[in-house]
C-alpha cells in the first residue's frame, strides 16, 4: 500500500531530486530556494509525498491556493495543482490518483470547489495523465512577452 504524507521540509533531498526530474531546467539550489519560500506560506501552499510500501519516496504533488483568475475556473479561491510527479517504475498503478486525492482533500479544506492545473502545450503525456485523473481541458493559451526598451 502506498502512503501519502504531507511534506514541509525544504531540505528533503528526495523531494528536490524528483522536482529536478519534473522541472529539469532548474538546479538543486533553485529548487531548494523555491521550496523554502513556498513552505513559508502554509495557508497557501502544501505538498504531498508518496511512499512505497518499503517507505521509499516515489512521487510528489504540490498545490497552491489561488485567489487570482485561474483559467477555466468559475470560483475563487481555486486549488491549483502546480506539479505532480511519479517515478517511472510506479506509474500507471494509482500513485498519481492517490496524490491527487490528497490534493483534493486539501483544496476542499480551504473552501475550494474547483481544482485546476496546466501543462505545456506539447506535453502529451501530461495531458493524458490529467485526463485519466478526471481533469477536463478548458482552454489553450500561448503566452507572449516583449522586452520594453527606451521609449524616447
Amino acid at each position: 500500500m502506498v502512503d501519502i504524507i504531507e511534506i514541509r521540509d525544504p531540505t528533503n533531498g528526495s523531494w528536490i531530486e524528483m522536482r529536478k526530474q519534473l522541472w529539469p531546467r532548474r538546479d538543486f539550489l533553485e529548487h531548494q530556494t523555491e521550496i523554502k519560500s513556498l513552505v513559508a506560506e502554509p495557508a497557501r501552499f502544501t505538498a504531498f509525498l508518496a511512499l512505497s510500501p518499503e517507505g521509499k519516496p516515489i512521487g510528489f504533488a504540490e498545490t497552491t491556493l489561488r485567489r487570482d483568475y485561474v483559467n477555466g475556473c468559475e470560483s475563487s479561491p481555486a486549488a491549483f495543482l502546480e506539479g505532480i510527479f511519479v517515478i517511472p517504475e510506479f506509474r500507471r498503478v494509482g500513485v498519481a490518483k492517490r496524490l491527487l486525492e490528497a490534493v483534493e482533500r486539501w483544496g476542499q479544506s480551504k473552501g475550494c470547489i474547483e481544482l485546476a492545473s496546466d501543462a505545456e502545450i506539447d506535453n502529451i503525456v501530461s495531458h493524458e495523465m490529467h485526463y485519466s485523473l478526471g481533469f477536463k481541458e478548458t482552454e489553450r493559451v500561448i503566452y507572449f512577452k516583449k522586452t520594453l526598451g527606451n521609449l524616447e
